[in-house]
């Protein structure tokens, strides 16, 4: 089984709420992401999503922004972060997502990717700028390869697009709490429920809520509607601060555990 059905598998059976946690690959260098994600996975950190560098990532806020372009300065790829998904897969069986933008993949090779990337040990893909209708398509856009294809639905989506994303869903659904690019806000959203309820009422694959989440009342909020908390850029935006500190891993335990902590008491 996927690791990525596993772990949602085994959170139902405890019902509890999962947490991912977003970082950029290479942010500060590879070998950092390797101790950040294992230290997130010592917090508790349920699924891990990796963000492949890339030069124009129109959907984040600047610090993923920065983020992306520390990474590509250290010079990380995208052959290089494939390298180091099979080296870390030496040390942990943490869920793994690739978070990117169709050039990337598609210079690599759309169907090579997804298959070295698998054979790597990475379990799914979210893909920002490949609507599922376009995929459906072109054959080569809708290979797989054993990655899950993980879809966005934001809350401008209708319905009727909704029904379709659900029915094409794969490892879970990230559902987009709010309009406009990655970034920590300093409140929720409104509607989030309601709109986890209708994604869920034409699917039963997971729905994970992301996009402004910093704080531990705030993931806690989101635990109580949905399947997964996502939290991004508030950690991004710490590894930024710290990423050449050698107390980087305290500093991250310090800040992600009372998220984690907030999503799975409730």
């Amino acid at each position: 089984m996927n690791r990525i059905d596993l772990c949602f598998e085994k959170l139902r059976a405890a019902k509890k709420c999962g947490f991912i946690a977003y970082i950029s690959a290479g942010d500060p260098d590879l070998a950092r992401t390797r101790d950040i994600v294992l230290e997130l996975e010592r917090c508790g950190v349920d699924i891990v999503e990796l963000g492949l560098p890339f030069s124009d990532p129109l959907a984040d806020g600047i610090v993923n922004q920065l983020a992306a372009d520390r990474s590509l300065r250290a010079g990380t790829s995208t052959p290089k972060v494939i390298d180091f998904i099979r080296e870390l897969r030496r040390e942990t069986q943490i869920p793994l997502v690739l978070f990117t933008y169709l050039n990337p993949v598609y210079t690599y090779g759309f169907e090579r990717f997804h298959k070295d990337a698998a054979a790597a040990g990475a379990d799914g893909v979210l893909i920002l700028d490949l609507p599922p209708d376009e995929a459906a398509q072109n054959k080569e856009l809708i290979e797989s390869a054993g990655l899950k294809h993980i879809r966005l639905i934001a809350p401008t989506t209708p319905e009727s697009r909704i029904e379709l994303i659900a029915a094409q869903s794969e490892g879970f659904i990230y559902y987009v709490s709010r309009e406009g690019v990655t970034g920590a806000q300093t409140s929720l959203s409104t509607g989030i429920a309601a709109q986890v309820a209708l994604i869920k009422s034409h699917t039963v694959t997971p729905v994970a809520v992301g996009f402004g989440i910093s704080t531990p009342e705030q993931a806690g909020a989101v635990a109580g509607m949905a399947d997964a908390v996502v939290v991004g850029s508030a950690i991004v935006k710490l590894i930024g601060q710290h990423g050449a500190s050698p107390d980087l891993p305290t500093r991250l335990a310090a800040f992600v555990k009372p998220l984690v902590d907030a999503v799975k008491s409730i």
